[in-house]
């Protein structure tokens, strides 16, 4: 059966005040930025509205701004501007090697930073048909009372999938809010909850506006575990990040994707001091991440694997920093 967009209305604000009024107007509008990830959901039935409020025409959302601060990053930044930004491969790589990671070079020319970061969860059950859902009496993410992939619990195990939140994540980001009570600002750690079915801290009426970085201090990188060497989400991504403390040792951060419903912060066990053996931190950094995540039976891949290959990934990355 083909699948054909519905008819929807489409709303094109020219400033983020204009986006919040007319979401609060219409309490079914649903808001699209690039649409590499909406316009798929409306096609295959995982989202449902007669109205698009359109964020592309809002200049204020695609600037990068180097302020006193560090750097903002407007969400509606595309992908191809933040892998390109000299500002950003220099003083966040990982930032910059996420978005290059992402699909294809036509999806990042219009994929944007805030979409990415609000990308839907993803699993097995889930990114199917209608009739395909519909057969399996669909699931606790959409119409259904049951996840097919932990059948006895109460929560929605899909994953999210997105790139750009790990690398963020690791140079301690924090996002700008806009909605009907004016804007908040809060790390983009605390952005997400470990639901799949309801897994950002967005309220309707609330847009995302920015990314806030702090001025650079810390070399990081960014890789992930896919089937294919482009296009594919990960079943797996890491961003570690490493500063050096007074002392000279060496500090990591790392940030997971792709195996739980949220991306999430690893507690690192402690620093690496200079002049010793580095054998058992990079042992304990592995066992540490392993701990940390939590892959489910959400794609093809089993979920022992993807723990494996991820620990190993940011053994490797933690290596290449020091």
């Amino acid at each position: 059966m083909t699948e054909v967009l519905p008819n929807f209305r489409l709303m094109e604000p020219a400033t983020v005040e204009e986006a919040v009024a007319l979401l609060n107007e219409t309490p079914d509008a649903l808001l699209c930025a690039g649409g590499t990830d909406l316009v798929v959901q409306l096609r295959k039935g995982l989202a449902e509205t007669g109205t698009l409020v359109s964020l592309s025409g809002i200049a204020a959302l695609r600037e990068i701004e180097v302020t006193d601060a560090g750097l903002r990053i407007g969400a509606g930044v595309t992908l191809s501007q933040i892998e390109r930004a000299q500002v950003i491969v220099d003083g966040y790589r990982a930032v910059a090697k996420a978005a290059r990671s992402v699909a294809g070079p036509a999806h990042r020319g219009v994929a944007t930073l805030g979409g990415n970061l609000c990308l839907d969860t993803r699993c097995v059950y889930y990114n199917q048909s209608h009739w395909w859902r519909k057969s399996n009496d669909f699931c606790l993410k959409y119409r259904g009372d049951t996840c097919h992939v932990a059948p006895q619990g109460n929560r929605c195990r899909a994953a999210f999938s997105g790139d750009m939140a790990p690398s963020l994540m690791v140079h301690g980001a924090e996002i700008e809010i806009a909605g009907p009570k004016g804007t908040r600002r809060l790390p983009l750690a605390e952005f997400y909850h470990e639901d799949g079915a309801a897994h950002i801290r967005l309220e309707h009426g609330e847009i995302l506006v920015a990314a806030h970085l702090p001025p650079p201090g810390a070399a990081s990188e960014y890789e992930k575990v896919r089937v294919r060497g482009s296009i594919d989400f990960p079943l797996a991504g890491v961003a570690v990040a490493c500063a050096r403390t007074p002392e000279g040792a060496a500090r990591f951060s790392v940030a997971v994707t792709g195996t739980n419903s949220k991306p999430l912060m690893v507690d690192v066990p402690g620093d690496l001091p200079p002049h010793s053996a580095p054998e058992a931190f990079f042992a304990a950094l592995e066992k540490a991440v392993q701990k940390a995540v939590s892959p489910q039976r959400t794609t093809t891949i089993a979920p022992h694997y993807r723990r494996l290959s991820i620990s190993a990934l940011t053994v490797r990355l933690a290596k290449r920093l020091t």
